[in-house]
């Protein structure tokens, strides 16, 4: 794996997004493990090691996956083809702002100032683009951020409706304004803190799984954002060979851990050979 040079948040927005999902994954870490299993579990000790072992396990993999995402380079700059020995396939484009040859499936992003291999967005919670290199660790960073979520508000569920008395309606305004209500002081006590941090699970839960569904559709689909906006499905292989091109010849194994090593089948540059395979 190659590592991006600039590594840290070129806009404010993204800036944000970031500290966002570095404070609110641990915060939702220790909710879960340490003060919800503990409370559910505290006399049955094989349950308690099973879902702690799994707890740590999901947070493994989305500190993992993230890290890679973040740190990996899937920019054109290593593999810039001068404009004066090049020759113009179908699909390459001439990029004015890098002042080179983009292959097919890259375009340049604004934000990263760079062109991107297979670039399918730009993600603010990562501060980066994701494209041909980190487009696996950013799905798998999605998909274990979703089960994350879902643990924790499954869990909270019965941790909080267990300790916490519905009062109708200032139970109901707690719920739908648990920020403002704690940090504004009309209820700062730890009860209305995990409120706070059960609601941000339900909301994760949710928005992940969306992020989820049209990601994993993208992917076995044969496209990016932008294809897919287009109705360009030129790169479609099939649902398995789709699989590979982004998580690699161990595509069975990828998914378990980002360290595992998954070579991939393609450069992200030479597309004209899918298109004559599918042929």
């Amino acid at each position: 794996m190659i590592i991006r040079k600039k590594i840290w948040p070129r806009t404010i927005g993204d800036l944000l997004s970031m500290i966002f999902v570095l404070v609110i994954v641990p915060l939702m870490y220790w909710f879960g493990l340490w003060i919800v299993l503990p409370a559910l579990y505290k006399d049955d000790i094989l349950p308690y090691t099973l879902h702690f072992v799994l707890g740590n396990f999901i947070m493994f993999n989305i500190v993992g996956n993230f890290t890679y995402t973040v740190l990996c380079d899937t920019s054109t700059k290593r593999r810039i083809v001068p404009v004066s020995t090049a020759t113009v396939a179908d699909g390459w484009r001439l990029c004015a702002t890098c002042e080179c040859l983009s292959p097919p499936r890259s375009w340049h992003c604004n934000t990263c100032d760079t062109c991107i291999l297979k670039r399918d967005h730009h993600c603010v919670f990562t501060g980066c683009c994701v494209g041909h290199h980190n487009h696996r660790y950013f799905v798998m960073f999605l998909w274990y951020l979703f089960l994350g979520a879902a643990y924790a508000f499954s869990y909270g569920s019965f941790f909080i409706w267990t300790r916490t008395s519905f009062e109708f309606p200032m139970s109901v305004i707690k719920m739908v304004f648990p920020v403002a209500i704690f940090f504004f002081g009309f209820d700062s006590s730890i009860d209305q803190f995990y409120l706070l941090l059960y609601v941000v699970s339900a909301v994760g839960t949710l928005y992940t799984a969306v992020l989820c569904i049209y990601h994993f559709n993208l992917i076995l689909r044969g496209v990016v954002g932008n294809e897919s906006n287009k109705k360009d499905f030129t790169y479609d292989m099939g649902w398995k060979d789709n699989v590979r091109e982004v998580f690699g010849e161990r595509w069975y194994l990828a998914w378990l851990l980002p360290y595992i090593k998954s070579q991939l089948p393609h450069d992200g540059i030479s597309w004209h050979y899918l298109c004559s395979k599918k042929d």
